[in-house]
C-alpha cells in the first residue's frame, strides 16, 4: 500500500495498525463512524526521534508541511473553572489562543495547557497528539484550512508514526467546531 501523501516505507489502514496505536486512539478506529470508511484512516511508521514537525520535514520531504496538521491542547478559564480543549491547526501556522480559543471557549484567559495535563487527560504522548480518540466531552476546535485539503498527516497518539486522514474527517469528529482564523500565520 502507498500513502496518499508522502513517501513512506510502512503503510497501512489504520485499523489493521491497532497494535501500533494508543488506546485511545484505536479504541476510536475500533469503534469508528465517521464520514469515510476506517480504512481510509491511514497510519504510517515513523521515527520517534522525528515527530516534531520541523525535523520531520526534514527528514521526509519538505513537501509535507503544507499537508500536515498539529493537534494541540488549550485550557481555557472563567472564574474557577477550566475547559480543556483539543485545536487542529496547519502545521506552519500557529493557535490563535488569545483571540479565537478564548472566544470560542468563552474564557477569561486561554493558554497551552501543561504537558503533563495533556498528556495525562488524553492518554496520549506529548508531540503525538491527534484529534481522534480525544475525551469525549472535549471541544474540538479546527481550522477551516486543514478541513480543506484533501489529506492530512497528524499525530497517531504516539511519537511513533502518523495518521493520513481525509480533511473532511476533521469538521465530522466527536464535538468539532470548524473555525476561520484558528491558525495564523
Amino acid at each position: 500500500m502507498r500513502a496518499p501523501i508522502g513517501d513512506f516505507d510502512a503503510v497501512r489502514p489504520a485499523p489493521q495498525a491497532l497494535d501500533l496505536l494508543v488506546a485511545p486512539v484505536a479504541d476510536a478506529v475500533r469503534g469508528w463512524s465517521g464520514p469515510v470508511p476506517a480504512d481510509e484512516l491511514v497510519h504510517v511508521d515513523t521515527e520517534p526521534e522525528w515527530a516534531d514537525t520541523a525535523t520531520f520535514v526534514e527528514h521526509y520531504g519538505p513537501e509535507l508541511l503544507d499537508q500536515s496538521a498539529n493537534c494541540v491542547v488549550v485550557a481555557g478559564k472563567r472564574g474557577g473553572g477550566t475547559t480543556l480543549a483539543a485545536c487542529v491547526v496547519l502545521s506552519r501556522a500557529r493557535v490563535d489562543v488569545n483571540g479565537a480559543v478564548r472566544r470560542q471557549l468563552g474564557a477569561r484567559k486561554a493558554s497551552f495547557a501543561p504537558m503533563d495535563t495533556a498528556t495525562g487527560e488524553t492518554g496520549m504522548e506529548y508531540g503525538g497528539i491527534t484529534p481522534i480518540g480525544l475525551p469525549g466531552t472535549w471541544p474540538l476546535l479546527v481550522d477551516a484550512a486543514v478541513a480543506g485539503l484533501p489529506w492530512v498527516l497528524v499525530g497517531s497518539g504516539s511519537r511513533r508514526g502518523k495518521l493520513i486522514v481525509p480533511g473532511k474527517v476533521f469538521p465530522e469528529l466527536p464535538n468539532a467546531v470548524l473555525i476561520e482564523g484558528l491558525g495564523v500565520e
